[in-house]
């Protein structure tokens, strides 16, 4: 049996340190602010880049190179070793379909190398999960086939919610008409989304006042996560630079799951581009999404 690698992209805001320790290939997206391009080596912290969309500069965001890809995979290639690529989901993204075009022309080059792109239909720390699950297979001794096929069947259950604090950020990423971004914010309306089974961002509901989001966030994982309550391989909670509220987020979890495993992250630029500073995740297996 061939050895596999586990490879992503940036987008899955799991710690630096863990996709070291755990040698996963990480393919950057980049962002932009004003008119400089960060990504790949070449970064803002975090701390600056929201200070930079609190101040309105202008950012945005690219997918993936295939050049880049390309060179990564050839690489694995070259040492004898099948890739797992878990994406970002491809509805979202033109990335997972630049790592399925590079994919193909690799295995062509090399037809012993076996690539298999799973496109999560989630984001963030939902990547993440799917990420640490091939992780704990590998460790198990799954074939690439088999890990590919048990995280296909997670897919259906990654629950992916989050609130903002400022509409104005999910206008200028087109997520909200302008009519919507102003009112909602003239009456302190502040919208539920989540990512739903096709991959895609969508609202799920609407409260008023930022603590009523929080709450209804938590609501809404008791109304979803039935059987899955203790097969949690890991609850995300990511923030765009508002720890304070994100540790308020993760107390309340963990008063109705008890002691589960969480992971505390930023938002990292490639989302918090279009959910900007204040966003506010909850991420968790459930029955549906």
């Amino acid at each position: 049996m061939r050895e596999f690698v586990i490879t992503t992209e940036t987008n899955t805001d799991l710690p630096e340190s863990f996709l070291k320790e755990n040698q996963i290939g990480v393919i950057p997206h980049y962002y932009m602010v004003e008119e400089e391009v960060y990504g790949g080596g070449r970064e803002l912290t975090i701390k600056e880049f929201y200070q930079a969309m609190r101040e309105a500069k202008k950012v945005g965001t690219m997918a993936s190179n295939p050049a880049v890809i390309e060179e990564m995979f050839t690489a694995y290639a070259n040492e004898g070793k099948d890739v797992l690529h878990v994406s970002f989901s491809g509805a979202l993204s033109g990335g997972c379909g630049n790592v399925q075009m590079v994919a193909k022309q690799v295995m062509e080059e090399h037809p012993e190398m076996k690539i298999i792109v799973v496109d999560t239909l989630s984001v963030s720390l939902g990547e993440g999960i799917m990420i640490a699950k091939a992780l704990e297979l590998k460790a198990a001794g799954k074939t690439i086939e088999e890990t590919a096929e048990e995280l296909t069947a997670l897919i259906p259950h990654l629950c992916v919610q989050f609130t903002v604090d400022d509409l104005n950020h999910l206008y200028r990423g087109g997520r909200l008409s302008k009519t919507t971004a102003v009112l909602g914010t003239i009456v302190n309306i502040k919208p539920i989304l989540y990512v739903n089974d096709e991959g895609k961002l969508v609202a799920l509901d609407k409260v008023r006042g930022r603590q009523q989001s929080i709450k209804k966030l938590v609501e809404n994982m008791k109304a979803r996560i039935g059987g899955w309550r203790d097969k949690q391989i890991f609850v995300g909670i990511v923030h765009g630079d508002c720890e304070d509220e994100a540790m308020k987020l993760a107390d309340m979890v963990k008063a109705e799951l008890g002691d589960v495993k969480m992971i505390i992250q930023p938002v990292g630029p490639s989302i918090g581009a279009h959910s900007g500073p204040g966003a506010l995740g909850l991420l968790f297996l459930g029955e549906a999404k």
